[in-house]
């Protein structure tokens, strides 16, 4: 492991080097350009070998300054995914170096139109926020700004997985309002969709925010009944 950590760093000593003699008269006479992209190749084969040495921070920095350089050069799909790895190395040694990575590449998506993958990194911010750097709040934040992203590609079940998440912390935070609006909402959409499994689980997640009294139980429990009893609803 030690041997892997020397090549990296002889790796990044290289790219540093490849960096330098870009800017330079003979670099801007014979062309910067392949020596930011030697550049680029060297920052990312020392992040693999410092994951290979499970030094996960040095791996995050070099994932970190591949991307940037490929932002700097206008290739912002290269850049956005360099800035996933380095969010995946930081997630073991630094949250919030973690979560500014996932930002930027958030950043880059919606400017590219992809939704859903900005929704998906949303998603990861928030799964962060709710087991590592525990922070409820922010956690229903990007669940919520997830959710926004998937509806908006109709990837309604993705959607309602993150706003479920959003009902539990807001519950947790005391705003039972706005967790019984969003189950009151799924518990519609899924009978909408005849979506027998997923209308049970918010019923019961709905009971554990507001109490249900023995008419509403006694009409949900119908409704499941005839979802149940009629193969042609579901």
């Amino acid at each position: 492991m030690a041997d892997s950590e020397q090549k990296a760093l002889q790796l990044v000593a290289e790219a540093e080097r490849k960096l330098s003699s870009s800017k330079g008269f003979f670099g801007a006479l014979f062309g910067s350009s392949s020596k930011v992209e030697e550049a680029v190749e060297c920052y990312q084969r020392a992040a693999n070998m410092f994951k290979m040495a499970k030094k996960w921070n040095s791996a995050g920095k070099a994932f970190y300054d591949a991307a940037d350089l490929h932002a700097k050069a206008g290739g912002r799909h290269d850049a956005a995914n360099n800035y996933v790895d380095a969010a995946n190395c930081f997630k073991k040694s630094d949250t919030n170096e973690a979560i500014s990575c996932l930002l930027k590449a958030i950043e880059i998506y919606t400017d590219m139109g992809r939704f859903t993958m900005a929704a998906k990194h949303h998603q990861s911010i928030a799964e962060i926020y709710e087991s590592e750097a525990v922070d409820l709040e922010r956690a229903v934040h990007h669940y919520e700004q997830a959710a926004d992203y998937f509806r908006g590609e109709e990837s309604n079940s993705s959607a309602n997985k993150c706003l479920l998440k959003v009902a539990q912390y807001a519950a947790q935070l005391e705003n039972y309002d706005k967790a019984i609006q969003i189950y009151e909402q799924t518990l519609i959409e899924h009978l909408e969709d005849q979506n027998l499994e997923a209308y049970t689980e918010a019923v019961k997640e709905y009971d554990s925010i507001s109490r249900l009294d023995q008419w509403y139980t006694t009409v949900l429990l119908r409704i499941k009944k005839q979802i149940n009893d009629n193969p042609d609803l579901r």
